[in-house]
């Protein structure tokens, strides 16, 4: 019997797609995946429906979309179903040793090995290295791996926190997409991103004093990206010298993108318009996944565990949402479903249906934008989704509101759940107070004040 493959999965918080040069952003922030990407498979349109981190990487690690998970806030409450087996579990099962690298909350179950890194706040030089700090965690690990992989293959799991916020790339990086004085007073881009009481405390724990230029902020998380970028290629490097590259399934892929200075959901990852939901997947395994090619076709994060499964040649037995992308890859099939259900509960409590053409957002409670409670974008003409067409397009609306509820029932039959973005609760982390009933009260209610804060929000992202 051929040896089973390795396989290490680097799930990218924060990552948009649009800001990497192997996707054809116009900066150069992503020269070693872009080389990586030459010798694998990239695949153009992969979506993150549910959004945040916590509901993505359910969905990333099981195969399945929310409605089986149950999994769709960040701060989701309790494990995961015990029904559900993880990527580790079913991997564990056929002889792999698995670790998990900065990762916690539900969809971590059941990898042998557990380890952390600082992935956070700034250091001494108050610059944030995450990655160097996932590398120094991660290549003893791997080293460990790689020496018993003729025993056992492996399966490594890594969470990197470039680019999440806050955005503060080690030089040179800070500089390297900026020229000019993020201070000059008669910028003004900024005073609408520091008057927003909700994150304001937060983007003054780690911004420049008196910043008034968006366009530095942007290259800061750019800056992020491309010392994420180069730190990559140390964990490339270290794969190729020991001999087990080849014989290792690799896998890029984002939880979400992020929102920098668009729909005033500022320099975060809430709202469910496309600069959330696009992420990259980039797919590597000579001999089995095509070099240098790209695949148009639309998939989900629900779409990953069956591939890996299909490539190791493991029989899961378990029937998934989402199907394996090799016929996407070999040409057999032109697309995965290209209109879906899509959801939200991070900073707002919303859901929605994306086509090709249009995309619906309902808000399922008021939000602390003061944004309108049905908004509706011509994905064609309007791309970046700042035209809402929701009162003029009544008819659009009533379809697609249709499309999704039919498809909300039909989930529910199937897996006998209920639509758990129905069910939060406290979603919001304040007890007691249930759904916002408007969005003064959302305004003055959430607020986050720190990056200790933030990495306890996502470290307790469920109650023990």
């Amino acid at each position: 019997m051929a040896k089973q493959p390795n396989i290490v999965l680097m799930g990218v918080d924060s990552l948009l797609a649009t800001h990497m040069s192997c996707y054809g952003y116009h900066r150069l922030t992503t020269p070693h995946i872009d080389r990586f990407a030459e010798g694998a498979t990239l695949f153009e349109k992969t979506y993150s429906a549910h959004i945040p981190t916590t509901s993505a990487y359910a969905s990333m690690l099981t195969g399945l979309d929310t409605f089986s998970t149950q999994v769709v806030a960040l701060r989701h409450q309790g494990p995961l179903r015990e029904e559900v087996k993880t990527l580790a579990e079913i991997l564990r099962e056929s002889n792999y040793d698995t670790t998990c690298v900065g990762f916690g909350g539900p969809s971590a179950r059941g990898f042998d090995t557990y380890l952390e890194y600082s992935g956070w706040g700034p250091d001494e030089s108050g610059r944030s290295p995450k990655a160097e700090n996932l590398n120094k965690t991660t290549l003893p690990e791997l080293n460990r791996l790689i020496d018993q992989s003729d025993e056992k293959p492996f399966f490594l799991f890594l969470r990197h926190m470039d680019p999440h916020s806050p955005y503060l790339p080690p030089a040179p990086y800070e500089r390297t997409f900026y020229h000019g004085d993020e201070c000059d007073p008669s910028n003004k881009s900024m005073e609408p991103v520091m008057a927003f009481k909700p994150f304001c405390d937060y983007f003054a724990s780690w911004m420049p004093e008196g910043i008034t230029d968006k366009d530095y902020v942007i290259a800061q998380y750019d800056g992020a990206i491309a010392y994420m970028d180069a730190c990559i290629q140390t964990l490339f490097n270290a794969l190729e010298t020991r001999g087990v590259l080849d014989e290792t399934i690799v896998v890029i892929n984002g939880d979400h993108g992020e929102t920098l200075y668009d729909h005033e959901c500022w320099f975060d990852h809430h709202g469910i318009y496309d600069v959330t939901l696009h992420v990259p997947l980039i797919i590597r395994y000579p001999g089995r996944v095509p070099a240098g090619k790209r695949v148009a076709g639309y998939n989900q994060h629900k779409d990953l565990v069956p591939t890996l499964l299909e490539l190791a040649d493991i029989d899961s037995g378990i029937e998934f949402d989402g199907q394996s992308l090799m016929p996407l890859v070999n040409g057999d099939i032109a697309s995965y479903d290209s209109e879906f259900y899509i959801t939200e509960c991070t900073w707002m409590r919303k859901h929605g249906w994306r086509t090709p053409e249009w995309k619906l957002i309902v808000a399922l409670e008021p939000d602390f934008h003061f944004k309108p409670a049905v908004e509706l974008y011509n994905l064609i003409q309007d791309p970046d989704e700042n035209n809402n067409l929701a009162e003029t397009h009544p008819d659009i609306v009533n379809v697609l509101e249709t499309r999704m509820k039919n498809w909300i029932h039909q989930r529910e039959q199937e897996t006998g759940l209920t639509n758990p973005i129905m069910t939060q609760g406290d979603w919001h982390g304040q007890k007691g107070v249930g759904p916002f009933k408007t969005s003064e009260q959302a305004y003055n209610t959430m607020h986050i004040g720190n990056p200790g804060q933030a990495a306890r929000l996502q470290a307790k992202s469920r109650d023990e």
